[in-house]
């Protein structure tokens, strides 16, 4: 079992400090993050909280699925690995100009 944890369903209030302390009973935690808008900086709703050990993880689950934290019923489940894309940017597949005859642009 994985030691992070996805935990949804945050009110916009709610900082890294807040959900560290609302989980803090379940054992040593590594790190508990908020997720931020990159443009607003506004809580975008859902974080992370990892667990120095599996059985930590496990009992937060069990406790804090559906509790109330910061007046909000929260979501809390093993965190998925996300799947990578490769990146972005850029165009590889040719030019965005037009198309190319082999002698000229």
């Amino acid at each position: 079992m994985t030691r992070k944890l996805f935990v949804g369903g945050l009110s916009w209030n709610t900082n890294d400090d807040g959900l560290r302390q609302a989980f803090s009973s379940f054992g040593d935690i590594d790190e508990a993050k908020v997720i931020l808008d990159r443009e607003t900086g506004r809580s975008r709703g859902f974080g992370f909280v990892t667990f120095l050990d599996a059985t930590s993880a496990r009992s937060a689950i069990e406790e804090m699925n559906g509790a109330t934290v910061d007046g909000r019923n929260i979501k809390v489940n093993e965190a998925e690995e996300r799947q990578r894309t490769g990146g972005g940017g850029g165009d590889r597949g040719g030019s965005s100009r037009g198309s190319f005859d082999g002698n000229r642009w």
